[in-house]
């Protein structure tokens, strides 16, 4: 019965890869825009902090930023990777980034990001810890 259920699976894979054949595949626009860039939390350690202290560098930070026009309605929404990395496709034009905050703490401040046509804006997101 087992080997039957193989049979007609590959069966239908192969007729399915029959209906491909001939279609050509839709290109992707070669000038694509948008936001990208990286998310990260500090300070994170307390009190004075050598300079140059590796220990003591910004965290990473995956976060939920919201998109915002220049009306402030809401474009989009996303959450970073786990190391704070994000890359969103937008059209050109002008936009705010609004991290979420924590409550209270971590928080960062709105920006605001003009995009370029042809162009990802390089975006640093830095969210405050409230270590002191």
């Amino acid at each position: 019965m087992l080997k039957k259920g193989w049979l007609l699976s590959i069966i239908i894979l192969i007729g399915l890869n029959g209906c491909t054949q001939g279609i050509q595949a839709i290109s992707t626009p070669t000038e694509l825009s948008g936001i990208e860039g990286h998310v990260t939390q500090g300070p994170t350690c307390p009190g004075p902090v050598k300079i140059g202290a590796s220990e003591c560098q910004d965290q990473p930070y995956q976060a939920k930023i919201t998109i915002l026009d220049e009306h402030n309605v809401q474009i989009a929404q996303f959450e970073t990777d786990s190391l704070g990395f994000f890359k969103i496709p937008l059209t050109p034009g002008t936009y705010i980034l609004h991290p979420e905050s924590g409550n209270p703490l971590p928080r960062a401040t709105d920006q605001t990001v003009v995009v370029v046509k042809g162009q990802f804006t390089q975006v640093m997101v830095v969210y405050d810890t409230g270590m002191r």
